[in-house]
């Protein structure tokens, strides 16, 4: 069964992009290529069960088993050693990635506390990055059980290489972006 927002981008926002941006190629459409979850635990060195609860939590959160990523070299200020874990990471593709992104805009955004919009964040080649502080707005985590909360970084690469582009895909797929003069020039 194909995921509902990938029906959807079929059906309805790539003619919609081709009419308004004027492809004449179906495959010059920008889409979604995929999408990377990071977590960063720099309380993993002190607490092993830090980095096993967050991995644990990323795994339900993407419903693919999370890697754990180690440090690559040594920094002496950081008392950190070169393969010492510092974090979990997790890159969806097809099926997977469609159905996270559903969950994500449809649960996980309207339960953030004081939501004003997304900042908008493209890279200069089109792809997007967004933070969360906090893991538990996603529904699959288990409250109860959390004892820490912890942060990640998403990012959705996306073909076309053009920014305005991919913000009016990501607008099609339903990401709430902050309008231009609600946006706080300090923030």
């Amino acid at each position: 069964m194909m995921p509902r927002l990938k029906e959807k981008y079929l059906s309805e926002i790539r003619p919609k992009l081709i009419e308004e941006f004027g492809y004449d190629n179906v495959n010059a459409v920008p889409k979604i290529n995929k999408i990377s979850i990071n977590m960063g635990i720099g309380k993993a060195r002190e607490n092993q069960k830090h980095l096993d609860e967050a991995t644990r939590d990323l795994s339900l959160i993407a419903g693919q088993k999370a890697v754990v990523t180690k440090a690559r070299k040594s920094i002496a200020q950081f008392h950190l050693r070169e393969g010492y874990p510092v974090g979990c990471r997790v890159t969806l593709r097809g099926a997977r990635m469609y159905e996270f992104l559903d969950r994500l805009v449809n649960f996980a955004i309207p339960r953030i506390r004081d939501f004003r919009g997304l900042r908008e964040r493209l890279d200069g080649r089109g792809s997007y990055s967004m933070g969360l502080n906090d893991q538990s707005v996603f529904p699959e985590v288990n409250i109860d059980k959390l004892e820490f909360t912890q942060g990640m970084t998403i990012t959705m690469s996306i073909t076309g290489g053009r920014d305005d582009v991919s913000r009016r895909l990501l607008e099609e797929f339903g990401l709430p972006f902050r309008r231009k003069d609600e946006e706080n020039p300090r923030g």
